[in-house]
């Protein structure tokens, strides 16, 4: 299991690093096994967050984002988080005013994340395969 682990946070490290290396606007963590965002990853990225346009969170097993990711990546315009344990959104999602796409099927949502309604540039939202009951 630690041998796992261990694999886990090393392919986390590459991925990171292959973004700050080549200048890319994308961070790709699909799949690492995430159960939050890794707090040091704020660091490593701290120089480079402005140009981060779309982040892949798809397929890992988060149950929260914290305001602190919506706040240090408000440049996004794509958040793909398909595939976790979210029910919820923090408040600071209002700050990604940039956001044109977010992708929040099969999760647990049970409501509508009302909080997407004020962003301006929003154009496409997925909720499909979540738990909203529309009464």
């Amino acid at each position: 299991m630690l041998r796992k682990m261990g694999e886990a946070v090393a392919r986390v490290a590459r991925k990171v690093n292959e973004t700050v290396e080549s200048g890319s606007d994308t961070l790709d963590l699909a799949e690492c096994k995430l159960a939050s965002f890794p707090i040091g990853i704020y660091k490593v990225l701290r120089n480079v967050t402005d140009q981060i346009h779309l982040i892949t969170l798809a397929n890992n097993e988060l149950k929260s984002l914290t305001s602190k990711f919506m706040t240090t990546f408000c440049q996004l315009r794509e958040l793909r988080l398909e595939g976790n344990f979210l029910h919820r959104l923090p408040s600071e999602v209002s700050t990604l005013q940039h956001l044109k796409a977010i992708d929040l099927s099969r999760n647990q949502f049970h409501d509508f994340p009302e909080q997407l309604t004020t962003l301006p540039a929003l154009e496409t939202i997925n909720l499909e395969e979540n738990e909203i009951v529309v009464s």
